[in-house]
């Protein structure tokens, strides 16, 4: 009677201990399943073919840009804290780009903005390089005088992905060797002219003028002062 009653107890304690190990394990399966999970989700593939459409649709827009002195477009392509260098080795940022733009600084008679090239680093960041021609070019400087700024850029461009909208932190812009000498900085030295993207292009600052890149930043650079920076 004894062995009786003692084996059910024992086999009591053996279910109960059964019961857990297999409660343990479920969880552990839970929990790798929720990890691995989170994991896939935090390393997700970013989606190249769409953000590559995206930036080289923003660099390509610089010509019609500068032509309609589209500024509510600079303010939102180009960030507050945009850093911008110009073909002739001078800083500048959004502030001036915009000014630019606005007033209808930079012209040509004709801006082509080709080989640009988007390379993907994630979800939400990417650097952009391509290339202006610019033929008639002017830049109208703070003087009156205005400014040849028709040639040849290349430019290189940094994106990043804010609030869900693209926008330019960073470019720079240099004059191909076939191009002309640098001619004094009309100012938005990456100003559309210079290139069709904010950073290269011929941003204010950091253009080699609107004539070389889409955009401010890709203005080429002249003997003027700094804010002359061509397109």
């Amino acid at each position: 009677m004894m062995k009786r009653y003692l084996s059910v107890p024992v086999l009591s304690l053996a279910t109960a201990l059964l019961a857990a190990s297999q409660f343990g394990c479920a969880n552990s399966q839970n929990t790798n399943t929720s990890t691995n999970a989170n994991m896939a989700m935090a390393q997700a593939t970013p989606d190249k073919a769409a953000i590559e459409t995206e930036i080289a649709r923003i660099e390509k827009d610089w010509p019609r840009i500068i032509k309609e002195h589209d500024a509510a477009t600079v303010r939102r392509i180009e960030a507050d804290d945009a850093i911008l260098i110009y073909p002739d080795g001078t800083i500048g940022g959004k502030e001036q780009d915009v000014k630019d733009i606005e007033s209808g600084a930079l012209t040509a008679d004709s801006w082509e903005v080709s080989e640009i090239k988007v390379n993907v680093l994630d979800n939400d960041s990417a650097v952009a390089s391509g290339r202006n021609t610019v033929k008639g070019g002017k830049y109208k400087m703070p003087d009156g005088k205005i400014q040849n700024i028709s040639g040849d850029y290349r430019w290189l461009d940094t994106y990043v992905r804010r609030n869900g909208q693209w926008q330019m932190v960073a470019g720079a812009s240099i004059p191909t060797a076939k191009s002309a000498a640098p001619s004094p900085k009309a100012s938005p030295a990456t100003s559309p002219a210079i290139k069709a993207s904010p950073a290269m292009k011929a941003t204010p600052a950091a253009k080699a003028s609107p004539a070389a890149k889409g955009s401010p930043a890709m203005k080429p650079p002249s003997p003027t002062p700094a804010k002359a920076k061509t397109p």
